[in-house]
C-alpha cells in the first residue's frame, strides 16, 4: 500500500470519527435546551440513509452550526424548528440523505423531546410521565 493509499484509507476510517467527536464536543457546549433539542433531532436523523459519509458528517456539522448561531442570537427552540419538529427535521434531512424509514414512535419521541426542550426555555416544562 502506497503512502497515498494509506493516507486515503486512514482519512476514510479516522476522518468521520474525528468529525463526529468534534460535532459532539460542539453540542456539549450548547445551552441545555438547545442541546436537548439537537440530541432529539440527532436521534431522529439516525433513521435516514446518508448519501455518503461526507454528507452525513456535513449534516450534523450544519445542525451544530444552526443551533450554535441560534444560541448566540438567543433564538428559542420553536423559532428554530417551528411548531412541527418532524417537518423541520425531514426537510433538513432531504439535503443530505436518500430518505429513510422513520417509525411512528420516533416521530412522537422527537415531538415530545422538542416540546420538553422548548418548555425548559420558558420554564413550563412538561411534568407528565
Amino acid at each position: 500500500m502506497s503512502d497515498v493509499e494509506k493516507t486515503g484509507f486512514l482519512t476514510k476510517v479516522i476522518g468521520p470519527k474525528k468529525r463526529w467527536k468534534a460535532y459532539k464536543a460542539r453540542i456539549k457546549e450548547l445551552p441545555e435546551s438547545h442541546r436537548t433539542a439537537v440530541e432529539a433531532i440527532e436521534r431522529y436523523l439516525m433513521h435516514f440513509v446518508p448519501t455518503d459519509a461526507d454528507s452525513n458528517a456535513s449534516m450534523f456539522e450544519d445542525l451544530a452550526d444552526l443551533f450554535e448561531q441560534a444560541a448566540v442570537d438567543g433564538a428559542p427552540i420553536r423559532e428554530i424548528v417551528g411548531e412541527d419538529p418532524v417537518e423541520f427535521v425531514e426537510a433538513f434531512a432531504k439535503n443530505y440523505s436518500e430518505g429513510g424509514y422513520v417509525p411512528a414512535r420516533a416521530r412522537k419521541q422527537l415531538t415530545d423531546d422538542i416540546e420538553r426542550a422548548a418548555g425548559n426555555e420558558t420554564g413550563t416544562e412538561d411534568k407528565t410521565v
